[in-house]
């Protein structure tokens, strides 16, 4: 890589949105077949820049020089065509189509919409280049969001591009695929490609990037190589002053003879859980630990009434559930923030105001009635109290950054003061900033006696934020304690060797 060879300049580059200005005079050269991190807390500004790179936004001042040829008003297609790709955060899939049908969409080897064999062998060769391991004739709908992250992850490959910017890429990957793709990266820019790295995982980027910028506030603070930086130094950058990355305190944890709020007792779906047994206890924090595909997210859609039992019981304060439905859920006082806020959390054609209400609209109404001036000063609340950026009351929710929308989501719940809170991947593309305001509030429940269950994907933040923890694998909990006596080398150690056990039975029963 020649020094001097730039992919891409920007240049003074400025962008609003409904009079709020979230990009000011940027300005950054990113170098030829190198990977360049973006990096700062959500509502920085760095997915914006990633989208006028990208062709998605068009910026209001300034110019973008892309492989050497200026752009200033052009979309995502023509993007492409000058061999710009972008890998979004919030995934931009077609979900009724396949694997395959989605990897190649706009560049099939037949228009007609027949799957031809020319398909499969495209993307059998680009599974050997990226070894994601998916099956080509899924649909879509049917994959977990990790496996649709690598279905993106494929199609920004698939178009040969020299400029690929990913957005979180890693986010809803396990650490072994996040090895993977990295080691793509490596070949990608072995190649000449160049990649802009948008993550909050700073260890990723201290391990993968070549340069680092910076931003803070819609403005770029510093860019530098990667070489000499910490991860205390990239935070202190992005925070504006020194900051200690640290756990809050947990409150006490209820006695052992304290009743459950819930319980599953030996619970199966037809999701695919199997004889599973938990509880949580008022003002406890339970984790629940395993890798993606290992039956967290079932448990959670289970306890919320989404998927209904085909054996086993549940109980609530006790109570014997007959048959739990997310309405009966939500009038047992049970909420849910689920991995997928977009589809599953948020409303996105409706403002901060109506998503932040959406659970406690009797609360604020009379009659039919809804009391506008109490629904607006509760919001406004919530906006302070998470520190939501743009600070609007009637901000447009589908055009904040990830971090902002998960937010507002949680502040639904603050104001609804559920008895259960289930809270699946609750940092997932938040930045270091929001993920403290995030374990504030998460222990801040739990003082005030609400059941907490959460799942999350990076074992430090289940581990640390939890009284008790679960370790599940294949639909089952094999292993439950105090969370106090795991480390994130343990609690891996020991889900690798469960799976390993299982592989070994299942050998051993086949004929």
């Amino acid at each position: 890589m020649e020094k001097d060879r730039i992919a891409v300049s920007v240049r003074g580059v400025a962008k609003s949105f409904g009079g709020t200005r979230i990009l000011h005079d940027i300005a950054v050269d990113i170098l030829e077949g190198s990977v360049h991190a973006l990096v700062g807390e959500n509502g920085a500004g760095k997915s914006s820049l990633g989208k006028i790179i990208g062709g998605y936004y068009t910026p209001d001042e300034g110019s973008v020089t892309v492989l050497g040829q200026p752009v200033q008003h052009y979309s995502p297609r023509e993007a492409l065509g000058m061999g710009v790709a972008m890998i979004h955060q919030e995934l931009q899939l077609v979900p009724e189509l396949t694997v395959v049908q989605n990897v190649f969409l706009g560049r099939e080897s037949h228009r007609l919409g027949v799957l031809v064999k020319g398909d499969l062998a495209r993307f059998e060769a680009l599974e050997k280049t990226c070894a994601f391991g998916l099956n080509p004739l899924a649909k879509v709908a049917d994959l977990r969001i990790a496996e649709r992250q690598k279905v993106e992850i494929m199609r920004a490959i698939a178009r040969e591009a020299q400029v690929i910017i990913m957005d979180e890429p890693t986010s809803s990957l396990t650490e072994d695929e996040a090895d993977r793709l990295h080691e793509v990266i490596r070949r990608l820019t072995a190649q000449g490609k160049t990649v802009i790295y948008v993550s909050h995982f700073l260890d990723h980027i201290l391990a993968n990037c070549d340069r680092v910028t910076i931003m803070r506030d819609g403005r770029v603070v510093r860019t530098d190589p990667i070489a000499g930086e910490t991860k205390q130094s990239l935070v202190d950058s992005m925070l504006g002053q020194k900051s200690d990355i640290m756990w809050p305190d947990l409150p006490p944890a209820p006695p052992p003879e304290t009743p459950p709020l819930v319980e599953l007792r030996d619970a199966s779906t037809d999701a695919g859980l199997k004889g599973v047994s938990l509880m949580v206890r008022p003002g406890e924090i339970v984790g629940l630990i395993g890798l993606v595909g290992s039956g967290r997210t079932e448990v959670a859609r289970a306890l919320f009434g989404a998927d209904a039992l085909s054996g086993g019981e549940y109980r609530i304060a006790g109570e014997l559930q007959p048959r739990m439905t997310i309405r009966r859920a939500a009038q047992q006082g049970i909420g849910l923030v689920p991995e997928d806020r977009r589809k599953q959390g948020l409303v996105l054609t409706q403002t901060t105001r109506p998503n932040v209400s959406l659970a406690t609209l009797d609360a604020i109404s009379r009659g039919g009635v809804l009391n506008t001036g109490r629904e607006v000063a509760r919001t406004r609340r919530m906006i302070e109290h998470f520190g939501i950026v743009p600070p609007h009351v009637d901000g447009e929710v589908a055009r904040y950054s990830g971090g902002n929308q998960q937010k507002v989501l949680l502040a639904k719940w603050a104001v609804a003061r559920p008895r259960l809170l289930i809270l699946d991947e609750p940092s997932r593309g938040v930045d270091i900033g929001a993920r403290q305001r995030i374990h504030e509030f998460i222990v801040d429940m739990a003082r005030e006696g609400v059941g907490i269950l959460l799942i999350s994907s990076e074992l430090e933040e289940a581990i640390n934020l939890s009284h008790r923890s679960y370790l599940m694998s294949e639909g089952r909990i094999f292993a439950e304690g105090p969370s106090s006596g795991l480390t994130v080398e343990s609690a891996l150690h020991r889900v690798f060797l469960e799976q390993n056990r299982r592989s070994q039975q299942k050998e051993a029963l086949a004929p």
